[in-house]
């Protein structure tokens, strides 16, 4: 079997090779720096046992089964988590369905069954705040006490806090969500990002000389609407480096009735990139909000500005 590798089920799983199994489990929507600190020691222990490290998550957050009138807006896809979970090291990425039926397995019950279908687990690496089992009932203390019955190693990390608060999703989206871009890549520890496909786009910026990329993107949780300075690259270019751009991301209000956002680029120099190319955006600080402007002669000056503000951002 090659790794990494990407499985939709235990079953599916079952076929990994029969070394030990150091598995890390959660949502880990954004895998920021408390992610890390559980999934981290996972891959390093696996490496030293000669075993292999996985993770096990779920699609789509819980909340959609049990609140789905106002389920939580996730960060990031299941298919860029996994990606970026196997650039962290990580072997074996296994998505779960979340459904009813795993929502109902007593918390007595779930690591018997896990052992049962993935027979090599070895280890299981959480954060202190987890809970699994019917009706939440289990945590990572219950889990370690049942590790003990079934011979799994259990690991409980303590959270991780920066700037006087625990580092969380929840504070991750809210921040997002404020377009406070630079204290949400701080919880990171990356540049939040978008990526996608350059699309066509009606070429207005063309006419008024701030020609700009259009990218495919259709986030569930999405950031404040507004400008921001960022770095444009080809992710999968050998050596490709990042280029300055400022972004537009938001209904553009002056130009049309959009129901649906738009992530527009424009780089601050020559342009490498055409329709088709795949491109991914880093996002590195809040300029403005978005605006409604009198006209397009109006929305040309604040671009002018937009892109010097832009401009002085790279430059300090």
């Amino acid at each position: 079997m090659n790794l990494p590798a990407q499985f939709a089920s235990l079953e599916e799983a079952a076929a990994l090779p029969p070394r030990p199994l150091h598995l890390a489990i959660g949502m880990f929507d954004g895998l920021h720096l408390g992610h890390r600190a559980v999934i981290d020691p996972a891959v390093r222990a696996a490496r030293l046992s000669g075993g292999l490290s996985g993770v096990l998550t779920f699609w789509p957050h819980p909340s959609a089964l049990f609140r789905p009138e106002s389920p939580t807006k996730l960060m990031q896809p299941a298919a860029t988590k996994a990606r970026m979970l196997n650039r962290l090291g990580v072997d074996a990425v296994i998505t779960l369905p979340f459904t009813p039926e795993l929502a109902g397995i007593a918390a007595d019950a779930f690591l018997p069954w896990l052992k049962q279908k993935l027979p090599h687990l070895a280890a299981i690496h959480v954060g202190e705040n987890f809970r699994f089992g019917r009706g939440r009932q289990g945590d990572a203390a219950s889990l370690v006490a049942s590790g003990r019955r079934h011979g799994v190693s259990v690991f409980s990390t303590p959270r991780v806090s920066l700037g006087g608060e625990a580092v969380s999703s929840t504070r991750i989206r809210a921040l997002l969500e404020a377009g406070e871009i630079e204290a949400a890549n701080a919880l990171l520890g990356y540049a939040y990002f978008a990526h996608g496909f350059v699309t066509p786009g009606k070429r207005l910026g063309r006419t008024i000389g701030f020609p700009t990329l259009n990218v495919a993107w259709v986030p569930e949780l999405r950031p404040r609407f507004g400008v921001y300075a960022v770095r444009i690259f080809d992710p999968g270019g050998a050596g490709s480096a990042p280029l300055p751009a400022v972004a537009n991301y938001g209904l553009r209000p002056t130009v049309e009735h959009a129901t649906e956002p738009r992530l527009e680029t424009h780089v601050l120099g020559a342009c490498p990139f055409v329709e088709g190319d795949h491109v991914k955006i880093e996002w590195l600080r809040f300029l403005r909000p978005e605006m409604k402007f009198g006209g397009v002669a109006e929305l040309t000056a604040q671009i002018a500005r937009d892109r010097a503000a832009a401009e002085e951002f790279f430059r300090s």
